[in-house]
């Protein structure tokens, strides 16, 4: 199911991953890292692909719409679990 949400709110999810996150993710997805960071507004796409991530300009950064939740919904959980342990 596709999620709208502003791309701040997408770098801000980005930076509040723990160290070895997005190995982590990648790893459990079978995905390279480069991929992971292409769905966080990187966009090296001669090592890795386009998660299906749209970013339109507007206001604060603009608008994404995630065609796929699955890196944003484990980044959120990873986030939550860090948080917990705190």
């Amino acid at each position: 199911m596709a999620k709208t949400i502003t791309f701040n709110e997408l770098r801000r999810i980005k930076d509040s991953l723990p160290d070895g996150a997005t190995h982590q993710i990648a790893d459990k997805l079978n995905v390279t890292v480069q991929t992971v960071r292409n769905y966080f507004g990187g966009s090296n796409y001669e090592f890795g692909k386009n998660a299906g991530v749209h970013i339109e300009q507007g206001p604060d950064g603009g608008i994404v719409v995630l065609d796929d939740t699955t890196i944003y919904d484990m980044a959120c959980e990873i986030i939550r679990n860090a948080q917990e342990k705190e």
